[in-house]
């Protein structure tokens, strides 16, 4: 039977007047991968921050991985991984130390990362780059060692904010590819993107207008619903109702 590991109920965000995320309401199962889609001003980044513990709404509930995301905050930050457009990586560390890092600040044990280090590597490909800076690795590989190390503490859901902007096309594949592994491995995958082709790749996705979720269902549906060809399409009927102006 399928687990919610995200829901939110009438979930509201104000800043002084303005209502940046308008009670949004939905669930997120175990093992899915869920796009959350929007314009730029939309509210998707702002409802990511207050999932992560990182933003106390203004109203409205939430939990994840089963935890309170107000009054609960420090154990939902526990049991996610995160991984933001800047790949979360420092660049001045080696590659082994940046797992290592991260691995001890998720609380794992020395002797678990130095095992887990190795294995990762080995599936990467990186044995021979485990001494090199991560500002020398090439774009693509940054992102798939950033997104090793967000799911490294195996988390219960990992959230993936807009991973594969300014990649190539070829490199986005592949890091699709660890995506669907992930889920496979029972992770939750919440991701915002840009790109409409990778909305097509989730199981569900929903779409913020104005701060509502004004669609959600899978990719198939929606564009049954909309009776469109493409995610793209659905995107724009949606986006181009907008009232508002760029936002957050």
């Amino acid at each position: 039977m399928p687990s919610t590991v995200i829901k939110t109920e009438q979930l509201t965000k104000r800043f002084g007047d303005f209502t940046a995320v308008d009670a949004i309401s939905f669930g997120v199962e175990k093992g899915e991968i869920f796009g959350f889609l929007g314009a730029n001003g939309a509210g998707k980044t702002t409802a990511m921050k207050m999932l992560i513990g990182i933003s106390k709404p203004t109203s409205g509930r939430g939990w994840v991985a089963g935890y309170d995301i107000e009054t609960e905050a420090e154990q939902v930050k526990k049991s996610i991984g995160y991984m933001s457009q800047k790949f979360s990586l420092y660049d001045d560390l080696k590659v082994w130390e940046n797992i290592r890092l991260y691995a001890g600040i998720y609380g794992m044990k020395d002797k678990e990362i130095a095992e887990k280090t190795e294995r990762v590597l080995r599936e990467l490909g990186f044995e021979n780059e485990r001494d090199t800076l991560v500002k020398s690795l090439p774009l693509g590989w940054k992102q798939k060692l950033a997104f090793s190390v967000a799911i490294f503490h195996d988390p219960q859901i990992v959230f993936l904010d807009e991973p594969t902007g300014g990649v190539d096309p070829a490199t986005r594949r592949m890091f699709w590819e660890m995506i669907y592994e992930a889920s496979a491995r029972g992770i939750t995958v919440f991701v915002t993107t840009h790109y409409m082709d990778e909305a097509e790749y989730c199981h569900r996705v929903s779409i913020m207008v104005d701060g509502r979720i004004d669609a959600l269902d899978s990719p198939k549906n929606l564009k049954q619903h909309f009776k469109v060809q493409s995610m793209d399409e659905v995107f724009h009927k949606l986006a181009r109702e907008a009232k508002r102006a760029d936002f957050l």
